[in-house]
């Protein structure tokens, strides 16, 4: 009678192993997840659309009433920006700040009475190599109205620091990022979500960079532990507002007074990398160097080269400059002022 029973207790077991292992169950599990992730998911368009240069990308929803966190990029500088949601609808949303070191924007759609899905950044996960993900985005730009962004499955192959360059200049962010086996960083997928097999938000999409190593073409997200307090603060406002003094000195401060020149200024939101420093300048003189990312300039948060050269134009060019720059993912802070027989004449 034991065994008999021991029997049927192993029997109802299996069965519920085999069903736990349906192909069909697991794929309509991994269906449902996947569709629930998409509708957090939002498509970016905005400018761009010569040169090669995609008019696209990618965001997350990251409150209820519309908050989206989306790549800082040229895209997002024009008037015409469209949010376009998971049902097809578009939004002319509000900028509401960036973070430049690790190249992310937080924008606002003008809604406050619906409860739009999100991904809580609160209540974040981390993963661990082998892990198998999910990569949403609107890669090529697919997706222009209701219809879902696209999603690739992959693994984590490895959690290291990012070291990666765009072009000739090292990216700003060298923290650890998540190295997936997808194609998951194409053109338009900067801005898109990773997440786990649960639908959980592992981090963000990357912008497309080349490994300084190998130089190939990197496939990674920031870790949401990474950007979660930043973009929190952005959204509670703490992001700093700077208001232009009423009138201009007589004469600016500019960069060639200082001795330093920024990268040429080819889009709107060209990161302000320092290109060159003049032999003998009070840049040399501060240790400035080339390829230092300007991040800070005279207490104003510094996005792009024209926010860096819009700074000095308030500033006398008798004044000093307190300068905070990114150097191999350190931050240096220094202090210069235009030389005096260079600022009178």
């Amino acid at each position: 009678m034991k065994l008999l029973k021991y029997a049927t207790h192993l029997i109802a077991l299996l069965t519920l192993s085999l069903f736990a292992l349906s192909p069909c169950a697991a794929e309509s599990t991994l269906t449902s997840v996947v569709r629930k992730a998409q509708t957090k998911v939002v498509k970016v368009f905005g400018a761009g659309g010569l040169r090669q240069l995609e008019a696209h990308q990618t965001g997350i929803l990251i409150s209820p009433t519309g908050h989206v966190l989306t790549a800082l990029s040229y895209v997002l500088d024009t008037d015409d920006l469209a949010v376009v949601l998971d049902d097809g609808r578009s939004f002319k949303p509000e900028y509401l700040g960036s973070d430049p070191v690790r190249e992310l924007a937080v924008l606002k759609l003008p809604l406050e009475d619906e409860s739009l899905p999100y991904f809580d950044l609160h209540n974040h996960t981390t993963a661990q190599v082998g892990d198998r993900i999910l990569a949403l985005s609107n890669l090529y730009g697919i997706a222009t109205g209701d219809e879902p962004v696209s999603v690739l499955q992959g693994t984590l192959t490895a959690i290291a620091p990012l070291d990666a360059r765009r072009g000739a200049f090292t990216t700003a962010y060298q923290g650890n990022v998540y190295v997936v086996d997808a194609y998951a960083n194409n053109p338009g997928a900067a801005g898109g979500a990773l997440v786990d097999w649960q639908g959980h938000l592992l981090g963000l999409l990357g912008k497309e960079v080349k490994s300084r190593v190998t130089g190939t073409w990197l496939n990674y997200a920031l870790p949401t532990a990474s950007f979660a307090e930043s973009v929190n603060g952005l959204i509670e406002g703490h992001s700093i507002d700077w208001e232009p003094p009423s009138q201009l000195p007589e004469r600016s401060l500019t960069g060639e007074l200082l001795g330093l020149r920024l990268v040429p200024d080819v889009l709107p939101f060209t990161p302000p990398y320092i290109d060159a420093v003049r032999r003998g300048s009070p840049a040399e003189r501060a240790s400035l160097r080339a390829d230092d990312l300007v991040v800070f300039a005279a207490g104003r948060q510094i996005s792009s080269c024209r926010a860096f050269l819009e700074a000095l134009t308030y500033l006398d060019s008798r004044e000093e400059l307190e300068l905070s720059v990114l150097r191999e993912g350190e931050l240096v802070e220094v202090t210069l002022q235009a030389e005096g027989q260079n600022a009178e004449e």
